[in-house]
């Protein structure tokens, strides 16, 4: 079976995090090895608590993660604090495809990363998977409403060393949802009827589900074009 280290946090209330990121791994045919940033305290409504993990237990992790049986690809989801992302960028493998997924904000509210600090792990990522207000305050620029505010955002997160960007269209208005992949050599959408039952964690999935197509060697838009399938699927269950 692959492996795919899973980097964030925990979640009490199984709706997000880790237990997310292990759940549609294993709808890929995926198994997760985690990495513990932070132990929350949060449910559906609200997060109470955040108690970062000391970056050395961080560091210990992830060099225990690499060991055999080796993963394929790595994502990282909510890092806590400044000194987990430089003990991260330390580490982290440049041969290993990374999909990372910026959580600033918990979908039940709540800071749980701060923007300025991420930019090392962003410059290792092969996809940055931010939604859109995360894109726009990662590039600092004003939440994009029109195309031409997407390709804009998008330049500067490439400037910033991303792989690729993708720009999640969940926060958007329509009927459908669309997300915008956005490369050095062109962009490309992918589009799925919008599901009126929200579910929290869909970054979460959403993320891990393209590392796992990563990790099977699949090209990056076929990942992405088939990670959403798999979420659409979970969001309509």
């Amino acid at each position: 079976m692959r492996r795919v280290i899973a980097i964030g946090g925990t979640d009490p209330s199984g709706g997000a995090g880790l237990t997310r990121d292990a759940a549609m791994a294993a709808r890929m045919g995926c198994e997760v090895k985690p990495v513990v940033t932070a132990v929350t305290v949060q449910t559906d409504t609200g997060v109470d608590a955040l108690n970062p993990v000391p970056p050395s237990v961080v560091r210990a992790q992830l060099q225990a993660a690499l060991a055999v049986p080796m993963p394929a690809a790595i994502k990282i989801g909510m890092v806590a604090t400044e000194a987990q992302v430089a003990a991260l960028a330390e580490l982290l493998p440049q041969d290993l495809p990374l999909v990372f997924d910026p959580v600033l904000r918990a979908s039940s509210g709540g800071t749980l990363s701060a923007a300025p600090a991420l930019r090392p792990l962003i410059a290792r990522s092969t996809l940055l998977t931010p939604n859109l207000p995360e894109a726009a305050c990662l590039s600092d620029l004003p939440e994009a409403a029109y195309a031409d505010a997407l390709q804009a955002q998008a330049r500067a997160l490439l400037a910033l060393g991303a792989g690729a960007v993708l720009i999640k269209g969940g926060h958007a208005r329509g009927d459908h949802c669309v997300d915008h992949l956005f490369t050095p050599q062109g962009t490309e959408q992918f589009a799925a009827p919008r599901v009126a039952a929200g579910k929290r964690g869909t970054g979460c999935s959403l993320a891990t589900a393209i590392a796992c197509r990563l990790a099977a060697g699949t090209d990056l838009a076929a990942a992405c074009r088939s990670a959403k399938a798999e979420l659409t699927r979970w969001l309509r269950l």
